[in-house]
């Protein structure tokens, strides 16, 4: 792989920080680390945003945030209002975990319409607005019915996992939500991606961006 080709692979890459326990000093040199890089995002959780926005001014790395992180089930008003403050702080990016029980309760109207008054929330601050589908919990018809959802919601991105889950990304998800969605809409890889040969096959496979938290470590490989 060739240094340019390394570049490139960085704007794929969302470096994510989202450990309970990471202490202001950690989030703001991986902040710097990841402004080093020029990796596409850093994704922290919600209460860190007005932090790394602050570090990454100027840079083409983005703030993302992660909202109902990790187990999806707040309720809308609360996710809303997550959501509405990470974009007040500078995120430009939004992850956010479905609704996944009422996703295998059958309550398709809810999911829809959660992920659809927070997509206008996004889009109207022109961000971008991704559904973590948690896939190590559903079986492959829910994970096609999740898919269908989020795309007819108008979110811009489908994503495989929280990285908390028993099970992160696998190949198969990975083209079973391609398949689903098309070839338009974004589909992020995250959940124990850790090395080149990992992130290779995701993007074989169909995967748009990749969600990692080694992403210095992937882009030594590459260099080399």
């Amino acid at each position: 792989m060739s240094l340019s080709d390394a570049k490139n692979l960085a704007r794929l890459i969302d470096q994510t920080l989202l450990q309970p326990n990471a202490t202001k000093k950690e989030v703001a040199e991986f902040c710097r680390t990841a402004r080093r890089h020029r990796f596409r995002t850093v994704f922290v959780n919600s209460g860190w945003v007005k932090l790394g926005r602050s570090i990454l001014k100027g840079s083409p790395t983005q703030v993302g945030a992660a909202i109902g992180f990790p187990l999806g089930a707040a309720s809308t008003a609360a996710k809303l209002a997550e959501t509405k403050q990470a974009l007040q702080d500078g995120a430009r990016e939004i992850d956010m975990v479905i609704n996944i029980g009422a996703l295998k309760s059958g309550q398709n109207n809810l999911v829809k319409k959660e992920i659809k008054k927070i997509a206008r929330v996004v889009h109207r601050s022109r961000g971008i607005f991704k559904i973590i589908l948690e896939t190590c919990y559903l079986t492959k018809s829910e994970i096609i019915k999740a898919c269908r959802l989020t795309k007819q919601a108008g979110a811009d991105f489908v994503k495989t996992s929280t990285g908390w889950g028993p099970a992160g990304a696998t190949v198969r998800n990975i083209k079973l939500m391609r398949k689903t969605v098309g070839p338009k809409m974004g589909v992020k890889a995250s959940g124990g991606i850790r090395n080149l040969a990992a992130v290779k096959v995701m993007l074989k496979a169909g995967a748009t961006r990749i969600g990692t938290s080694t992403g210095a470590k992937i882009l030594q490989e590459a260099n080399k």
